[in-house]
Protein backbone atom coordinates (compact mmCIF):
# COMPACT_ATOMS: atom_id res chain seq x y z
CA UNK A 1 0.00 0.00 0.00
CA UNK A 2 3.00 2.29 -0.27
CA UNK A 3 5.05 3.97 2.40
CA UNK A 4 5.39 7.40 3.95
CA UNK A 5 8.12 9.17 5.89
CA UNK A 6 7.84 9.13 9.67
CA UNK A 7 8.45 12.14 11.87
CA UNK A 8 11.77 11.70 13.66
CA UNK A 9 13.11 9.29 11.06
CA UNK A 10 12.13 5.95 9.66
CA UNK A 11 9.08 5.19 7.53
CA UNK A 12 5.54 3.95 7.86
CA UNK A 13 4.19 1.08 5.82
CA UNK A 14 0.65 -0.32 5.81
CA UNK A 15 0.25 -4.07 5.66
CA UNK A 16 -2.99 -5.96 5.12
CA UNK A 17 -3.86 -8.17 8.12
CA UNK A 18 -3.80 -11.29 5.97
CA UNK A 19 -0.21 -10.54 4.88
CA UNK A 20 1.26 -9.92 8.34
CA UNK A 21 2.79 -13.40 8.91
CA UNK A 22 4.48 -13.28 5.49
CA UNK A 23 5.62 -9.69 6.07
CA UNK A 24 7.27 -10.67 9.36
CA UNK A 25 8.94 -13.61 7.65
CA UNK A 26 10.33 -11.28 4.98
CA UNK A 27 11.48 -8.82 7.66
CA UNK A 28 13.52 -11.62 9.21
CA UNK A 29 14.93 -12.48 5.81
CA UNK A 30 16.09 -8.89 5.22
CA UNK A 31 17.36 -8.10 8.71
CA UNK A 32 18.25 -11.46 10.24
CA UNK A 33 16.48 -13.49 12.91
CA UNK A 34 14.40 -11.10 15.00
CA UNK A 35 13.30 -10.92 18.61
CA UNK A 36 9.90 -9.64 19.67
CA UNK A 37 9.10 -7.39 22.62
CA UNK A 38 5.47 -6.46 22.81
CA UNK A 39 4.55 -5.10 19.38
CA UNK A 40 8.13 -4.37 18.32
CA UNK A 41 10.40 -6.77 16.47
CA UNK A 42 14.15 -6.14 16.19
CA UNK A 43 16.31 -7.82 13.59
CA UNK A 44 19.84 -9.12 14.08
CA UNK A 45 21.19 -6.04 12.27
CA UNK A 46 19.42 -3.66 14.68
CA UNK A 47 16.54 -2.67 12.40
CA UNK A 48 13.21 -2.49 14.19
CA UNK A 49 9.55 -2.58 13.24
CA UNK A 50 6.80 -1.48 15.61
CA UNK A 51 3.32 -2.68 14.70
CA UNK A 52 0.20 -0.70 15.61
CA UNK A 53 -3.34 -2.00 15.89
CA UNK A 54 -5.57 -0.75 13.07
CA UNK A 55 -8.81 1.13 13.88
CA UNK A 56 -11.19 -0.89 16.00
CA UNK A 57 -8.81 -3.81 16.57
CA UNK A 58 -7.12 -2.82 19.84
CA UNK A 59 -6.00 -3.03 22.50
CA UNK A 60 -3.47 -5.81 21.96
CA UNK A 61 -0.21 -6.59 23.72
CA UNK A 62 1.58 -9.10 21.49
CA UNK A 63 2.18 -9.72 17.80
CA UNK A 64 0.02 -12.85 17.86
CA UNK A 65 -2.83 -10.94 19.49
CA UNK A 66 -2.49 -8.20 16.88
CA UNK A 67 -2.60 -10.64 13.97
CA UNK A 68 -5.73 -12.27 15.38
CA UNK A 69 -7.52 -9.01 16.19
CA UNK A 70 -6.65 -7.30 12.91
CA UNK A 71 -7.81 -10.29 10.86
CA UNK A 72 -11.26 -10.55 12.48
CA UNK A 73 -14.20 -8.98 10.66
CA UNK A 74 -15.40 -5.77 12.29
CA UNK A 75 -17.77 -3.01 11.36
CA UNK A 76 -16.05 0.28 10.51
CA UNK A 77 -17.61 3.63 9.72
CA UNK A 78 -15.91 5.69 7.00
CA UNK A 79 -16.11 9.45 6.56
CA UNK A 80 -14.04 11.10 3.84
CA UNK A 81 -14.31 14.82 3.19
CA UNK A 82 -12.40 17.32 1.12
CA UNK A 83 -13.65 20.78 0.22
CA UNK A 84 -17.25 20.24 -0.94
CA UNK A 85 -17.07 16.48 -1.51
CA UNK A 86 -18.02 13.87 1.06
CA UNK A 87 -18.10 10.07 0.97
CA UNK A 88 -19.66 8.09 3.80
CA UNK A 89 -19.88 4.34 4.17
CA UNK A 90 -19.90 1.29 6.39
CA UNK A 91 -17.46 -1.56 5.87
CA UNK A 92 -18.07 -5.06 7.17
CA UNK A 93 -14.57 -6.50 7.04
CA UNK A 94 -13.25 -5.79 3.53
CA UNK A 95 -16.72 -5.20 2.05
CA UNK A 96 -18.51 -1.87 1.62
CA UNK A 97 -22.10 -2.63 2.57
CA UNK A 98 -23.67 0.84 2.36
CA UNK A 99 -22.47 4.22 1.14
CA UNK A 100 -23.33 7.68 -0.09
CA UNK A 101 -21.18 10.14 -2.04
CA UNK A 102 -22.11 13.77 -2.57
CA UNK A 103 -20.55 17.00 -3.82
CA UNK A 104 -21.29 20.56 -2.80
CA UNK A 105 -19.63 23.48 -4.58
CA UNK A 106 -17.17 25.46 -2.48
CA UNK A 107 -15.46 28.36 -4.20
CA UNK A 108 -11.67 28.39 -4.33
CA UNK A 109 -9.51 31.16 -3.00
CA UNK A 110 -9.28 34.39 -4.94
CA UNK A 111 -6.40 36.80 -5.37
CA UNK A 112 -8.74 39.81 -5.46
CA UNK A 113 -8.35 42.42 -2.75
CA UNK A 114 -10.47 44.86 -0.78
CA UNK A 115 -14.26 44.62 -0.78
CA UNK A 116 -14.29 42.00 -3.50
CA UNK A 117 -12.00 39.74 -1.52
CA UNK A 118 -14.20 40.07 1.57
CA UNK A 119 -17.31 39.28 -0.46
CA UNK A 120 -15.71 36.17 -1.93
CA UNK A 121 -14.47 35.11 1.52
CA UNK A 122 -17.97 35.41 2.99
CA UNK A 123 -19.44 33.48 0.09
CA UNK A 124 -16.81 30.76 0.43
CA UNK A 125 -17.40 30.54 4.19
CA UNK A 126 -21.15 30.16 3.64
CA UNK A 127 -20.57 27.48 1.01
CA UNK A 128 -18.22 25.58 3.34
CA UNK A 129 -20.79 25.72 6.15
CA UNK A 130 -23.49 24.44 3.81
CA UNK A 131 -21.21 21.60 2.67
CA UNK A 132 -20.46 20.67 6.30
CA UNK A 133 -24.17 20.70 7.12
CA UNK A 134 -24.98 18.47 4.15
CA UNK A 135 -22.10 16.16 5.06
CA UNK A 136 -23.36 15.89 8.63
CA UNK A 137 -26.82 14.99 7.35
CA UNK A 138 -25.41 12.24 5.14
CA UNK A 139 -23.22 10.89 7.95
CA UNK A 140 -26.22 10.83 10.25
CA UNK A 141 -28.41 8.93 7.79
CA UNK A 142 -25.78 6.37 6.82
CA UNK A 143 -23.79 5.84 10.02
CA UNK A 144 -25.93 6.61 13.06
CA UNK A 145 -28.37 3.68 12.63
CA UNK A 146 -25.47 1.26 13.19
CA UNK A 147 -23.17 3.33 15.38
CA UNK A 148 -23.52 0.91 18.32
CA UNK A 149 -22.18 -1.93 16.16
CA UNK A 150 -19.13 -0.04 14.89
CA UNK A 151 -15.74 -0.57 16.44
CA UNK A 152 -14.34 2.71 15.05
CA UNK A 153 -15.01 5.64 12.74
CA UNK A 154 -12.17 6.14 10.26
CA UNK A 155 -11.85 9.56 8.63
CA UNK A 156 -9.85 10.82 5.69
CA UNK A 157 -9.20 13.80 3.45
CA UNK A 158 -9.08 17.34 4.82
CA UNK A 159 -9.03 17.52 8.62
CA UNK A 160 -10.83 20.87 8.72
CA UNK A 161 -13.67 19.56 6.57
CA UNK A 162 -13.98 16.40 8.65
CA UNK A 163 -13.90 18.35 11.91
CA UNK A 164 -16.65 20.67 10.65
CA UNK A 165 -18.91 17.72 9.84
CA UNK A 166 -18.35 15.92 13.14
CA UNK A 167 -18.92 19.14 15.10
CA UNK A 168 -22.65 18.75 14.47
CA UNK A 169 -24.22 17.89 17.87
CA UNK A 170 -26.34 14.98 16.52
CA UNK A 171 -23.09 13.23 15.51
CA UNK A 172 -21.58 13.17 19.02
CA UNK A 173 -21.75 9.38 19.15
CA UNK A 174 -19.82 9.16 15.88
CA UNK A 175 -17.23 11.71 16.99
CA UNK A 176 -16.61 9.61 20.11
CA UNK A 177 -15.72 6.63 17.89
CA UNK A 178 -13.32 8.59 15.68
CA UNK A 179 -9.90 7.03 15.30
CA UNK A 180 -6.90 9.33 15.56
CA UNK A 181 -5.50 8.46 12.14
CA UNK A 182 -6.57 10.59 9.18
CA UNK A 183 -6.31 8.74 5.87
CA UNK A 184 -4.62 10.53 2.99
CA UNK A 185 -7.11 10.39 0.13
CA UNK A 186 -7.88 12.47 -2.97
CA UNK A 187 -11.28 14.08 -3.53
CA UNK A 188 -13.82 11.58 -2.23
CA UNK A 189 -15.53 9.45 -4.84
CA UNK A 190 -17.04 5.97 -4.63
CA UNK A 191 -13.82 4.34 -5.85
CA UNK A 192 -11.83 6.31 -3.27
CA UNK A 193 -14.21 5.15 -0.54
CA UNK A 194 -13.75 1.53 -1.59
CA UNK A 195 -9.96 1.84 -1.57
CA UNK A 196 -10.10 3.50 1.85
CA UNK A 197 -11.40 0.25 3.36
CA UNK A 198 -8.07 -1.48 2.77
CA UNK A 199 -6.25 1.52 4.24
CA UNK A 200 -8.49 1.50 7.32
CA UNK A 201 -8.02 -2.24 7.92
CA UNK A 202 -4.27 -2.24 7.33
CA UNK A 203 -1.75 -2.55 10.15
CA UNK A 204 0.51 0.53 10.32
CA UNK A 205 4.15 -0.43 10.90
CA UNK A 206 6.90 2.01 11.84
CA UNK A 207 10.24 0.81 10.48
CA UNK A 208 13.57 2.19 11.64
CA UNK A 209 16.73 0.87 10.03
CA UNK A 210 20.30 1.20 11.21
CA UNK A 211 22.33 3.45 8.92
Amino acid sequence: MGERAAAGGGKWVDVAPERLPRWLENFGGRHGAYTASGLTVTGADGASATLHAPPGAGPVATIDELIGAASRRRLLGLLLARKGAVAVGIADGPELITSKVDTHYVQGRTAAGGWSQQRFARRRDNQAKAAASDGAGIAGRILLPRVREMTALVTGGDRTAVDAILAAPPLAALAALRHERLLEVPEPRHAVLVSAIAMARAVPILIREVS
